[in-house]
């Protein structure tokens, strides 16, 4: 049974969250602040973590970017939630370390079918081979992504967005497949997701990232492998 901890300060909300989430067979922690929940989280390892923004004390943010910063919880899958529906605030979630985020008001059913496509895409079976090209440096197994020998730390959603556009470089892969493959569901909410994934991508990849990331105009993207 996976661990999920709910990290949100409106108790109504907190408890909807809980029940409805125990409901689709999942071990819920809810907690009202974010440094109660990062106390428990030395001890024992959530399987995904759903993070309001706006928090009282630490925010949600702050607190994304410790989990992302520990050697032991990079790793796990997050989902931000805000008030605010502006591309902004999606902006900086997921510059600070979040995988995917959700705006209020949002159906359970929706966030649901987010919190198992992170799931099922984290509990997948990496190849094992260490993929060179020039100065980038792809590790599967790790999930690790070097350019000239330094780790990029890429979120959960960066690295399966990288991968599936790497794995399918032969052609352009359209928005549509992009939100369908990599979020695991039909999206019919902000359609700057991609986009916006795409931007962090490339900022953290450097000149590799415009180099190889290409945008196909009224399509969608295409990596392009470098010579050999």
């Amino acid at each position: 049974m996976e661990k999920i901890y709910i990290i949100e300060d409106d108790e109504n909300i907190r408890e909807l969250l809980r029940v409805a989430l125990e409901g689709f067979g999942y071990k819920i922690m809810a907690y009202e602040s974010a440094e109660s929940a990062l106390e428990d989280m030395k001890e024992i390892k959530p399987d995904m973590a759903v993070f309001d923004i706006m928090l009282p004390g630490m925010d949600g943010l702050s607190a994304i970017k410790i989990i992302r910063e520990d050697p032991i919880l990079k790793t796990i899958p997050i989902i931000c939630l805000t008030a605010k529906d502006k591309e902004l605030d999606a902006v900086i979630g997921l510059d600070a370390g979040a995988d995917d985020y959700i705006t209020k008001p949002f159906g359970v059913l929706e966030l649901a079918a987010r919190i198992r496509s992170l799931l099922r895409r984290s509990t997948k079976d990496d190849k094992d081979d260490v993929i060179k090209m020039k100065s980038l440096e792809i590790n599967p197994k790790a999930r690790e992504v070097r350019v000239d020998n330094n780790i990029v730390e890429l979120t959960f959603k960066e690295y399966e967005l990288f991968m599936y556009l790497f794995e399918n470089n032969s052609r352009v892969v359209s928005r549509d497949e992009l939100l369908n493959q990599i979020w695991g569901y039909e999206y019919d909410g902000e359609s700057r997701t991609v986009d916006i994934h795409i931007r962090t991508l490339r900022q953290k990849l450097g000149d590799i990232g415009t180099t190889y990331i290409k945008t196909i105009r009224s399509v969608g993207y295409r990596f392009i492998k470098a010579e050999e």
